[in-house]
């Protein structure tokens, strides 16, 4: 008796085991854009794709930052206690990330999928870095051209000079700061998460470092102008845990891999329409969409390449930025 019921106690447990060994792994999923947003529903359908392939992995998606700001969790992800990550790039841990941030990079969408596709160098580039972090890059996703968000009347718009003290909010980092003082403003890093707050309260009087889709799913209450300055690509990229893609089984991998390439490749084909469609709903919001020359696009591009190229190349290393940035935009040092 003693013995059948020891049988049935090791049978009992060998059951469980082969039970738990079969359960799905879930993988947190965090982005920076709210609920039932283009990006949001892209992130879903990435999941059900991966889900449709494979019974091994299965994902729960955290919008608008809820697991933090993505400075932090991007240090979450490095560290497993966020396995996935859709957002931008945080060069807080390592200077060198800036490279994919840099003001100017591309002036138009064609230009900007050689820059920053798949296999490019700079591409190349923010992997390699990504991967000392211990984070794999499964795709990049193009999100739109940058502008500048206004809560009272731009000051001399068409020129690169002393805005008169208009002070914008930029991400905490020296590529964004440099840049709206080249610009003629005067730069305030804040994490986007407290953007809004500074806006409404007078703080500073608009933001840099989002486009029309941003502005509005973010800010368009406190967004009276817009004007479309190009001021930088905005590209992120869709991490995962490096410990924790090793651990998935094989067609978990395969499925994933494969979703994220479909991910990218129809992003690409929407991102330029999206970026229409946002900077029109944002003029139907009540935003003032203002009119920019292409002369002073070039001029931005002029004084971001002459002004803060120079001081972020040194920050990076200038023998480790300079090759990649001339094969990538034929950039020389002088």
């Amino acid at each position: 008796m003693k013995l059948k019921t020891a049988s049935a106690i090791f049978l009992g447990a060998i059951v469980s085991l082969d039970v738990t060994s079969a359960m799905a792994s879930t993988l947190k999923i965090a982005h920076i854009r709210p609920q039932g947003t283009e990006h949001d529903q892209n992130v879903k359908a990435l999941a059900e794709s991966v889900t449709s392939k494979t019974d091994d992995v299965d994902f729960r998606v955290f919008a608008a930052s809820s697991l933090g700001d993505y400075t932090t969790v991007q240090e979450r992800v490095s560290v497993g206690a966020v396995e996935m990550a859709l957002q931008p790039i945080s060069s807080s841990a390592d200077k060198k990330l800036q490279i994919g941030l840099l003001p100017y990079l591309a002036s138009d969408w064609d230009q900007a999928k050689e820059i920053f596709g798949p296999g490019s160098p700079i591409r190349e580039a923010v992997a390699e870095r990504y991967d000392e972090q211990n984070i794999k890059v499964l795709a990049g996703y193009p999100v739109y051209f940058g502008g500048i968000s206004l809560n009272r009347e731009p000051v001399e718009v068409e020129s690169v000079s002393d805005k008169g003290g208009v002070k914008l909010r930029v991400p905490p980092f020296k590529t964004f700061s440099l840049l709206g003082e080249a610009l003629g403003y005067i730069s305030s890093p804040l994490p986007f998460s407290e953007a809004f707050t500074s806006i409404q309260t007078g703080v500073v009087d608009g933001a840099i470092g989002a486009g029309a889709e941003g502005y509005y799913n973010s800010l368009r209450d406190v967004t009276q102008y817009y004007i479309p300055q190009n001021t930088h690509f905005e590209f992120w990229y869709l991490l995962v845990n490096e410990d924790t893609f090793d651990n998935l089984s094989s067609e978990a991998q395969s499925a994933l891999l494969s979703a994220a390439e479909n991910f990218e490749s129809q992003r690409w084909e929407q991102a330029e329409s999206s970026q229409e469609f946002n900077e029109k709903r944002l003029a139907e919001s009540g935003t003032e969409i203002v009119e920019v020359s292409n002369e002073l696009l070039e001029k931005s591009a002029e004084v971001a390449r002459s002004q803060v190229w120079p001081e972020i190349i040194s920050d990076m290393g200038e023998d480790w930025a300079t090759p990649i940035l001339e094969e990538a935009v034929g950039y020389s040092a002088k």
